[in-house]
């Protein structure tokens, strides 16, 4: 390997571990009292070096946002070659898994974006943000049009579902850190996955019609995505 790609190499590596140390001191302290100096220190580098990377701490949480959907993204294009192969709640399942593996990160990121959309910190970073997820978006309500067109789930506008996976995970995220429910909850893990099975199952008609054309699992359970 030549020393201009070991450079780049080294350079990348670092940037990686920068934003892994913020995501740590976020998590650990929370937005409000994570400094770049408390960062660069986690690292064992001077604070002047992660402005070489980053040329603020906005740059670094927007950057944690934007990998944490585009790690959705990857999954969803999986996902959707699972589908087409008749593994029809693939997309679902990579939805609901990618946000509620982590429901502390989750709700970090649900907070550092609304504040940094409040104060119009980086408006080009959030239009890149928001365009990925649209995309995210979009590929689910291509699925779940697909299935409505099989007869597999309830015809409603696709968005509907979208939206209710939103709303499901963003509950789900809440109930999780909930003190007023800390009592009520004996199995948080429990109930994350019996919430994600409700979500990856919301809307399927296909035991309906089972009963209804005497036939097991439904005409369209099992038909490809294609």
């Amino acid at each position: 390997m030549d020393k201009a790609k070991e450079k780049v190499q080294r350079f990348r590596a670092r940037e990686q571990r920068i934003l892994d140390a913020a995501l740590e001191l976020l998590l650990e302290h929370g937005e409000e009292k994570v400094t770049v100096e408390q960062i660069a220190e986690r690292v064992d580098i001077g604070k002047g070096t992660i402005y070489k990377h980053f040329i603020s701490k906005t740059e670094i949480y927007m950057r944690l946002l934007m990998d944490y959907e585009k790690s959705l993204t990857e999954r969803l294009k999986t996902a959707l070659t699972a589908a087409e192969q008749g593994d029809i709640t693939a997309p679902a399942r990579a939805y609901f898994e990618s946000r509620m593996a982590d429901p502390s990160k989750d709700r970090l990121f649900q907070r550092l974006e609304e504040k940094i959309i409040a104060l119009n910190l980086a408006p080009e970073m959030i239009g890149e943000l928001h365009a990925i997820r649209n995309s995210n978006a979009s590929a689910l309500n291509r699925v779940f049009e697909r299935r409505m067109e099989q007869g597999v789930l309830k015809k409603v506008p696709a968005y509907y579902y979208y939206s209710t996976y939103w709303a499901l995970v963003q509950g789900a995220v809440e109930l999780y850190h909930s003190k007023s429910f800390a009592d009520v909850i004996e199995d948080r893990e429990g109930l994350m996955e019996f919430i994600m099975d409700v979500g990856v199952h919301i809307g399927d008609i296909s035991g309906r019609r089972s009963q209804e054309t005497g036939r097991p699992g439904g005409e369209a359970a099992g038909s490809s995505f294609g």
